[in-house]
């Protein structure tokens, strides 16, 4: 049985191009679909898997200009696979020479900390969507109210993640945005609103993750500076757990009064094979494109 603790397997995958890269993330998985067809690792981005993985365990980011590809879990060893053949990149009004891959391989010690953890966004956190965007307006000038708000819509994009990778979560998560503006900016014609900053919890996440909606788009990307100082590595894989972070942050007194209870989340009306939790039918969770058939 799943508990509130777990290790999991991570790829990060840089490409090294001749020229910066400036397509986005469904272009480049455009580009793989063409290429590698029959590849193991097509069916976890052209939406054959959204079913049965309803947390995308293969993403596409274009991070500085620079691709980047995260497997996750299933989707390590096709990624792993597919980057050896990785040479020429065709877009066709643009053809990059791939002159190096960098991978960064980890089994990290997945879920909550008794510490606070660092997380910057890279790209804009998709929070908001019509519905909630509307909710969120509704809150008038609070600062108070909306940031309340914004920490439990994010609470439960992590205990998602947590819960769709396996995880029976117990202990609540603490959240604690700081976020670049309060305004939202608004996107896809009113349909969706995000938000740039950071935020601290007591959740250990994979680097370059994404959270929020838009995660096949490349969105909610996240970050932590902090680097393992005592890491074991065997067989090319890093091994990393809290304790080998140093200089992490001691929660604040009375965090369990703001923090969020993990099952107190909105459940899907569409359910995974076999499994007795699916992704949230909210509008705020990460999941939201796998309605549409195209990844």
């Amino acid at each position: 049985m799943a508990n509130d603790h777990s290790s999991i397997k991570s790829i990060v995958s840089r490409l090294s191009t001749d020229k910066p890269v400036r397509k986005t993330s469904y272009q480049v998985k455009g580009v793989l679909m063409r290429e590698f067809p029959d590849d193991p690792l097509i069916p976890f981005i052209n939406g054959t898997y959204r079913n049965d993985y309803l947390y995308p365990r293969v993403q596409v980011k274009i991070l500085d200009e620079q691709i980047y590809l995260l497997g996750i879990e299933e989707g390590v060893e096709p990624v792993e696979s597919l980057v050896k053949n990785l040479d020429i990149m065709n877009f066709g009004n643009i053809t990059f020479q791939v002159e190096g891959v960098e991978n960064d391989v980890l089994d990290i010690d997945f879920g909550p900390s008794d510490k606070s953890i660092y997380y910057e966004f890279l790209t804009p956190w998709i929070a908001l969507n019509k519905i909630n965007l509307k909710r969120y307006r509704s809150l008038g000038n609070s600062d108070e109210e909306r940031i309340k708000f914004l920490r439990r819509l994010l609470s439960q994009n992590i205990a998602f993640i947590g819960k769709e990778l396996g995880l029976r979560l117990d202990t609540k998560i603490f959240v604690d945005l700081s976020l670049d503006s309060l305004k939202p900016r608004i996107m896809d014609e009113g349909k969706n609103a995000s938000f740039e900053g950071s935020f601290c919890t007591n959740f250990v996440l994979p680097n370059f993750i994404g959270v929020g909606n838009g995660i096949t788009k490349g969105f909610g990307v996240l970050y932590s500076e902090l680097e393992p100082a005592d890491a074991d590595e065997y067989d090319g894989v890093t091994e990393v757990s809290t304790d080998s972070f140093s200089d992490l942050e001691e929660l604040p007194q009375g965090w369990e009064e703001e923090a969020i209870d993990p099952n107190d989340i909105p459940r899907s009306k569409r359910r995974k094979r076999s499994e007795d939790y699916a992704e949230p039918n909210e509008p705020n969770f990460n999941t939201a494109e796998y309605h549409s058939k195209t990844h």
